[in-house]
């Protein structure tokens, strides 16, 4: 993915929650800077939500990275990957 720059990821698991993990990003070209999360219960669909990283920046700009997201399978699961990576599971 050479226009997208992971700034960083993380992953939980607990058995309330199942996977929750969360991404920072920017892309090249674009002023903000974004975070992904993602939840799922077996790792298998993913929901996501994505906000703005530090401020508020240009809606037209996150439209743009959702409609990414939705229609870009790789890019999608680059993110996954980046977060799944650093997957920390619950200790009792």
């Amino acid at each position: 993915m050479d226009n997208v720059k992971i700034l960083g990821a993380s992953m939980d698991y607990t058995k309330e929650n199942g996977f929750v993990g969360r991404i920072q990003f920017e892309i090249a070209g674009q002023q903000n800077q974004y975070e992904m999360t993602i939840h799922s219960r077996k790792r298998t669909e993913w929901g996501y939500g994505l906000f703005f990283l530090n401020e508020s920046g240009d809606e037209d700009e996150l439209l743009a990275v959702e409609d990414m997201l939705e229609e870009d399978d790789e890019l999608f699961d680059y993110l996954v990957n980046a977060a799944e990576e650093k997957l920390v599971l619950e200790h009792h």
